[in-house]
């Protein structure tokens, strides 16, 4: 972090020079021209009296927030193989979100695994072959092109109807893969 170009850049945003921002913290213009090209570091009474000045604390001072991963690649996607299905989580660690999306690949005549009843909601798009989503004893078929969204009240599952590979996007929220 650069102290001095931070301290600059909060001096600006609050229309102040530094002659005024060294007469409110009883320091010198020169010392604040110093101290925003670091050619001397403040000490600790000293920042907390020019952030003070500068209607700011040291916690807010130093937070620096985490960027947020925004795209992901194919690399970073989490498989899991079972009994003619694929699942691609492809958001990594999207159990910690408000959704979690994950690509499904059923074989033909294959299934997810029942889910039972929870919170929530559900939604998906067909990629490519003919399923159906079976939701409260009731079966709705979707084909390449079309969505599903339901809420998650009742048992339900997804089941390829055709021969060949069926794949969907599905997004659960909150998470439950």
């Amino acid at each position: 972090m650069e102290l001095g170009a931070k301290i600059r850049e909060m001096r600006l945003q609050k229309n102040l020079t530094q002659e005024e921002l060294a007469d409110r913290c009883e320091l010198t213009k020169g010392y604040i021209s110093q101290l925003e090209n670091d050619l001397t570091s403040p000490s600790i009474a000293t920042l907390c009296d020019l952030l003070n000045a500068l209607g700011s604390s040291l916690s807010d001072f130093f937070h620096e927030d985490a960027e947020e991963k925004i795209v992901f690649s194919e690399a970073e996607y989490i498989e899991k193989l079972s009994e003619g299905m694929l699942l691609k989580w492809v958001i990594p660690n999207a159990q910690k979100n408000m959704m979690e999306p994950v690509l499904v690949e059923l074989e033909g005549g294959a299934s997810t695994q029942t889910d039972f009843p929870h919170e929530g909601e559900e939604f998906g798009y067909v990629l490519e072959g003919k399923i159906a989503v079976v939701t409260g004893g009731k079966s709705y078929p979707a084909k390449k092109g079309e969505s599903f969204y339901f809420t998650a009240g009742k048992e339900h599952c997804i089941v390829n109807k055709g021969k060949g590979k069926a794949k969907f996007i599905w997004i659960s929220t909150p998470p439950n893969f």
